[in-house]
């Protein structure tokens, strides 16, 4: 999905640089269609889902006036989140005396006037605070100077000479010019070959490593280049160039860095009523680490406060800082700062913003996990499809509907995640017409999972379609030029991908019994298709992934995004064999990874990926269970509306597929009960131990595999059982079992392209457990033929072995720790060996899998034959009496 936004304050590319060379930030969508390089885009509508990177340079010529009349804004929330980007600069001489730096005076004094000297009182007090060496103190007194003789013209020409950056704001030049010719000229960035800087107390590199990127490398002792600093001809200053005679030849010293003690540089803090500790130990502290503390409330960066405050009515300064909107933080704020070296977002230590009025309340990635679930797993979807009117908007009330014109479908939806600058956006734009053949433009923007500090626009064209159309124009330029790079038609593009999220279009609890009521099929298959069609699987299955955003409809994505998304998985698969496991190289590309893959699939907790497994259980296992989401929705549609029409039996209908349920006397249910339980180990979660028992058992067959009479003709053939979530369950059944969709050395993907399937309950119940308050769950059993030929591993195969097994199409049992019992195996119906048996140790005590698992390459040689229907029970629970 997709994207946008204005990010940072760092200017990273030649296309913004041309926006901000100003010095002041620009604002709408000209910052957005030059950082469309980056985004991936999955349109909610334009007919058109694009994952691609573009030039600067093509983006640059998409640039159009954007002029928006915003008539609902939280730009002044988000203001106040951001601080730092909006908030007032003081006066440019003192700020830059804090930070021991000082502005270049256009009057110059001659060298006799002005010679070096030390000091008695340091102004810069923020920048070396503790024990300041001769070192720190010359250098002080070397920035005063320097200021007072070159101008900012004058220092960006010596940082030229010097192969240095001399671009940006005046007090980052004057900054750069300060260090080098102190300290020395910077060599590059070793991983991205950018300007290396002195940014937040530590050398910063100010480049992207890719378009998806901001370079990550950081280090407190750069490598700097020897040899004499370079000054232009044209700069006469007597000082400057007798200073650099002076320590020609002398080696550059080391710039002394102390993390700790610039925490809360630049931050005034106030303290509020009655704390843990004394105001003393908490002023000494802030102090220590680089801050200021205030008696008063009016303009403190924050109040620091004990939660004890709210329920005691609150101080003077509380309800003060509640008045003024300054945020209020718990002392853990302080002690974790100190602790982590780095002073933690104040959102997340929040204690006030709910009782505030219109509070901005705390993002859902700062919630504990099990809250964040609390908030979004009934939350109302705002963005449901390419013909969904955002909730938000209020036009849907209207009567609003998507503008369509010429087969194109005006609704987009974007987000961008780049984890080196701490950013995570979303941004969605809609033309709606209501009647009347008004129409109106709608836009919002925001944090992911930050509904309160979203920026929203709505503009009423009326009957100026052309204008509106305008405004849209960049992005949809942007996009069919993408779309028709991938070769497609405008038709083809939207015939398949129209359609509602299921976490809208599906069955909600509440209409689950009148469902029922109305449905004509057997009850018992009434019973799993009003679980298949209902809304609650899939929100928890995307709840568990931290990706049920209401904004974004990720459960109704384009083929086009979810191909793009596989592409990126196998590149990665490619490049990853050639990153070293550690060092700057290493950071560089796993945050890149990991920035690509959250801005194709949005979520509230981005963070860096690293390794294998974690590939395989975010990104290839996440694809997957989206995939099958999507296929759910396209299938399920939308029967939120009424279940008078029988949605279940509508639904059976169109998934092809014979369900039956299985008889408790028959000999195919004591079978599988028997094979269920000699196969079957608890699982543990935390401290609690579940068992399984069995529920209901439905006999399956679909047009989507092949059937019985097919399969008992080939060789080799092996009931098995295989592990899913029930929210990928109606596309198996709809579609038939799948491959993997590339190999990685962990299991469940070790054998690369293969349909893998085990022995053993046990493994399958890893993936069919879904939580401990959810403990109904789904196994499968299939009778899968492994060929003629049947090849056994006791290790995990490399790739090229794997493209070898695919290839050939041959039967690759992988032996576990744990196999069954062979003297208890027996032959099913028409040769279908079962390998129930008693779990006992194998001799492959040290391979990677503990049970057995069996992979087949070509989906015609699987069968769905059953479902399972468990319930996994607490077994080492007892109550006890009070």
């Amino acid at each position: 999905m997709h994207s946008v936004d204005e990010y940072s304050n760092n200017v990273r590319n030649m296309a913004y640089a041309r926006i901000m060379d100003t010095g002041k930030k620009t604002s709408g969508w000209k910052e957005i269609i030059v950082e469309a390089r980056r985004f991936s885009v999955v349109p909610a509508g334009c007919g058109v889902d694009v994952a691609m990177s573009t030039s600067s340079g093509s983006v640059g010529a998409l640039f159009v006036p954007w002029q928006v009349h915003e008539t609902r804004s939280r730009t002044h929330a988000a203001a106040q989140e951001e601080g730092k980007m909006v908030s007032k600069k003081p006066k440019t001489e003192s700020k830059d005396q804090e930070k021991g730096q000082h502005v270049p005076s256009k009057n110059k004094k001659s060298a006799e006037e002005e010679s070096p000297t030390k000091s008695k009182k340091l102004k810069a007090e923020e920048s070396e605070p503790n024990g300041k060496s001769a070192v720190v103190k010359e250098f002080t007194e070397f920035c005063k100077a320097l200021g007072e003789h070159l101008s900012v013209e004058e220092m960006r020409k010596i940082l030229q000479a010097n192969e240095q950056d001399a671009s940006g704001p005046e007090d980052a030049v004057v900054s750069r010019c300060e260090d080098m010719m102190f300290y020395g000229p910077l060599e590059e960035c070793p991983v991205c070959g950018s300007q290396v800087e002195f940014k937040g107390w530590k050398y910063k590199c100010t480049g992207i490593y890719t378009e998806w990127a901001q370079c990550t490398f950081s280090t407190n002792n750069p490598s700097r280049k020897s040899g004499p600093i370079e000054i232009p001809d044209d700069i006469k200053d007597d000082y400057v160039r007798k200073w650099v005679k002076q320590h020609e030849g002398k080696k550059f010293p080391k710039r002394e860095i102390d993390e700790e003690g610039h925490i809360f540089s630049g931050m005034m803090i106030a303290l509020s009523g009655r704390m843990s500790r004394t105001h003393g130990y908490f002023k000494e502290q802030i102090m220590k680490h680089g801050g200021k503390v205030n008696n008063s409330v009016l303009g403190v960066t924050c109040v620091v406060a004990s939660p004890g405050e709210r329920s005691q009515g609150g101080s003077g300064g509380f309800a003060e800082a509640l008045e003024r909107g300054t945020p209020v933080v718990s002392e853990d704020w302080i002690l974790d700062s100190i602790e982590k070296k780095k002073a933690q977002p104040l959102a997340a230590y929040d204690i006030a913003s709910d009782v505030v009025p219109e509070g901005r309340g705390l993002p859902l990635g700062k919630l504990d996990p099990s809250e964040e679930a609390i908030e979004t797993i009934a939350a109302e979807v705002k963005l449901a499809g390419k013909r969904s009117v955002h909730k938000d908007s209020k036009l849907d009330k209207d009567g609003g509907s998507i503008f369509e014109k010429d087969g194109i479908i005006y609704n987009c939806a974007f987000a961008v995640c780049d984890i080196g600058c701490e950013m995570n956006q979303y941004c969605i734009m809609q033309l709606i017409m209501v009647p009347e053949n008004r129409l109106h433009l709608y836009y919002k923007k925001g944090p992911i999972g930050h509904d309160q500090m979203a920026e929203e626009r709505v503009e009423d064209f009326g009957s100026r379609v052309n204008d509106a159309i305008e405004e849209f124009v960049p992005f949809l330029r942007w996009l069919l030029e993408m779309s028709s790079s991938h070769g497609k038609g405008k038709r083809s593009l939207r015939r398949r991908d129209i359609g509602i999220d299921v976490r809208h279009g599906g069955l909600a609890l509440r209409q689950m019994g009148a469902a029922a009521l109305h449905c004509k099929l057997d009850p018992s298959v009434s019973f799993l298709m009003k679980q298949l069609c209902g809304q609650e699987i899939y929100r928890y299955a995307l709840m568990e992934m931290a990706q049920d955003l209401p904004d974004l409809p990720i459960g109704m994505l384009t083929d086009l995004h979810l191909k793009r998304a596989e592409e990126m998985l196998l590149e990665w698969r490619q490049n990853v064999e050639s990153v070293p496991e550690s060092g700057p190289a290493a950071d560089a590309f796993w945050t890149e990874m990991s920035n690509k893959w959250f801005s194709l699939f949005p979520t509230t907790r981005p963070y860096t990926m690293r390794g294998f497994e974690q590939i395989a259980d975010n990104v290839a296992s996440g694809l997957e269970t989206v995939r099958d989401i999507n296929d759910a929705s396209h299938l399920i549609g939308d029967v939120f509306g009424s279940t008078l029409d029988d949605p279940l039996s509508e639904c059976y209908t169109k998934l092809g597929c014979s369900i039956n349920p299985v008889a408790e006397d028959s000999e195919d249910y004591k079978m599988i009960l028997k094979y269920l339980e000699k196969t079957y180990e608890p699982v543990k979660v935390v401290d609690v131990v579940y068992g399984v028992s069995l529920e209901r058992i439905y006999a399956v067959e679909s047009k989507a595999f092949p059937p019985h009479e097919k399969i008992k003709n080939l060789p080799n053939k092996v009931l098995l059982w295989c592990g899913t979530r029930s929210s990928n369950l109606l596309r198996h059944m709809h579609k038939g079992f799948l491959p993997a969709v590339c190999h990685l050395p962990v299991p469940g993907y070790m054998f690369g392209k293969a349909i893998v399937c085990s022995d053993a309950a046990a493994e399958a119940a890893r993936y069919g457990f879904t939580a401990v308050d959810r403990p109904e769950g789904y196994l499968v059993l299939a009778v899968a033929s492994l060929g003629e030929e049947i090849t056994e591993v006791t290790s995990t195969p490399g790739a090229e072995e794997a493209e070898g097994f695919e290839e050939k199409k041959m039967g690759v049992k992988g032996v576990g720790r744990k196999t069954t019992d062979e003297s208890e195996h027996f032959t099913w119906r028409d040769g279908v060996k079962v390998p129930c048996g008693k779990l006992v140790p194998s001799m492959n005590k040290n391979g990677p899998l503990e049970y057995n698992e069996y992979a087949v390459f070509d989906p015609k040689q699987v069968s769905i034959c059953f479902l399972v229907g468990v319930k996994y029970e607490e077994q080492n629970m007892e109550v006890v009496d009070e």
